[in-house]
């Protein structure tokens, strides 16, 4: 097979190779292993076939792009990168989108490999047509050169590359084509900011950042949505909060959420604007920045009261962030009353709403009422029952409600509700007094699907798992979820056939 591969290969090496002979290389290609066609590989090869994109003809070109793409893996990053480099120069700028994600991804590879990603670093010509695939066209282009350019500055002499040579230039004149370009640019350095300090220094001194921040706080309320997420993603990192906090944009922030009362256009940004305090608050700590910028927690239980569904989204999905963690569940807590009248309304909402909001409120229910087991003191389980009881006048039979629907992703959503409350003594009682319940979660035949059947598969486990269950469900019961979870999610039972003699 190889053989026949290699003697087609080295009659299309011939600058005149006619399409049918591409087309039987190709075919012929994909029944050969690529290792096994290294030692045969010449740079003729690769040259004529590279020489053959430049062609008018589209169906040649898509030809010579599969036969590219089998070859090229077959080849080390470094060979590519030191012996076709003028070839990727000329793929990056052909007018073609296949060629371009051809190339890109030949960069991808190079740049992921150490000793390759240093040859691309001494060349600039490369590196800017790189950056200049952040404009094009194509999404799956610009997304692969992003990725290939934030790779490239995890090291020293890459951030020098890009920011301490006229590169930052060719960077800065690509962010001037549109405004959806300019926002690639900001991601691409938000990528980079996030690896270290180090690399976030290098991006504040390119002004790249300060001007992202200025966007942030500036007057364009629709700018202002998009560049929020990008400011969040900053502040997963310690070294992005810290600075952050040093320029005074977390204050900020806080600002423009209070003074969003006299906003008729505050919808636009105010749900991103939330969403940053309440990631903010669950990788630093939902004590110290609800009590720092109370305007955040008071802006979400207003949201949630509201009647706007947007806004009861944002605000559902914000509550469930802040209450993952114990500290989230103990600021709750500490607002009495009206957290718990809010329950109320989001059980409500899970029963009533669109779609797509409940599964919110039943995602956000799960995290709220999840205690792991080292953290299940008695005061924090009251509250947790507390919660649940408040969510509706009877929580098991809602869900359970929820649960036997017809819909996929309520049932799992409903599913994973129970699972989130499955190791906490109160609710196992509530299991058990439930008649029915836990026939129900042993029954195999009402998980219609691979989802469902992973979601109660996950609930069994959590239930096997708790270290009262034996005590609360008994000994019968216990050892039929035992027997569920060795099973495991997809077991069917065989059904034995017996053949009667004379029958059809």
């Amino acid at each position: 097979m190889a053989e026949a591969a290699v003697a087609l290969l080295e009659r299309a090496a011939r600058r005149d190779a006619a399409l049918e002979e591409l087309r039987a290389l190709r075919v012929a290609l994909q029944a050969v292993p690529p290792a096994a066609l290294r030692a045969r590989l010449g740079e003729h090869h690769l040259g004529a076939l590279f020489g053959l994109l430049g062609g008018n003809d589209r169906e040649q070109v898509s030809a010579c792009v599969s036969i590219l793409e089998r070859l090229l893996q077959a080849l080390d990053p470094l060979y590519v990168i030191q012996n076709l480099r003028e070839e990727l120069q000329k793929g990056l700028l052909h007018p073609d989108e296949s060629v371009k994600i051809l190339t890109m991804s030949q960069v991808g590879r190079i740049v992921e490999d150490s000793d390759a990603v240093t040859e691309i670093l001494s060349s600039p010509e490369l590196l800017q047509q790189i950056i200049n695939c952040i404009g094009g066209e194509k999404i799956a282009v610009a997304k692969e050169a992003i990725k290939s350019l934030s790779r490239i500055a995890q090291t020293q002499e890459g951030l020098e590359a890009l920011f301490g040579s006229s590169l930052l230039s060719e960077l800065k004149n690509v962010m001037a084509m549109s405004d959806v370009v300019r926002y690639r640019v900001y991601e691409l350095i938000v990528e980079i900011s996030s690896v270290s300090a180090e690399s976030l220094s290098y991006c504040a001194n390119s002004g790249l950042i300060p001007e992202l921040i200025g966007e942030l706080t500036g007057e364009d309320v629709l700018v202002r949505a998009t560049c929020v997420e990008m400011v969040t993603s900053l502040a997963h990192t310690p070294h992005g909060r810290q600075y952050l906090a040093q320029q005074g944009v977390i204050d900020k922030i806080s600002n423009i959420i209070l003074g969003a009362e006299s906003d008729p256009f505050s919808s636009f940004y105010l749900p991103g604007f939330v969403k940053f305090f309440g990631n903010l608050a669950v990788v630093d700590s939902p004590q110290q920045i609800c009590e720092r910028y109370p305007v955040f927690m008071e802006k979400v239980f207003e949201m949630a009261e509201s009647q706007d569904p947007t806004m009861i989204g944002v605000a559902v999905d914000t509550l469930g962030i802040l209450g993952s963690n114990v500290e989230g569940k103990q600021v709750l807590q500490k607002t009495r009353s009206r957290f718990q009248n809010l329950l109320s309304k989001i059980g409500h909402q899970a029963k009533n709403a669109p779609t797509e909001l409940r599964l919110r409120c039943l995602d956000a229910i799960s995290s709220l009422l999840y205690l792991p087991p080292d953290q299940q003191t008695e005061d924090l389980l009251r509250m947790t029952e507390s919660w649940f009881t408040s969510l509706s006048s009877q929580p098991l039979e809602l869900f359970r409600s929820i649960s036997t629907q017809p819909f996929p992703d309520l049932h799992c959503g409903a599913l994973r509700v129970f699972t989130a409350i499955a190791n906490q003594p109160w609710a196992q009682k509530l299991m058990l007094d439930s008649p029915g319940f836990v026939e129900y979660v042993v029954d195999r035949s009402v998980e219609p699907d691979k989802a469902s059947k992973d979601a109660k598969y996950e609930l069994v486990k959590a239930l096997v798992n708790s270290k009262t269950i034996a005590e609360i469900f008994g000994n019968q019961y216990y050892l039929r979820l035992r027997a569920y979870l060795q099973e495991g999610p997809y077991y069917v039972k065989a059904v034995s056939t017996t053949a009667v003699e004379g029958a059809e």
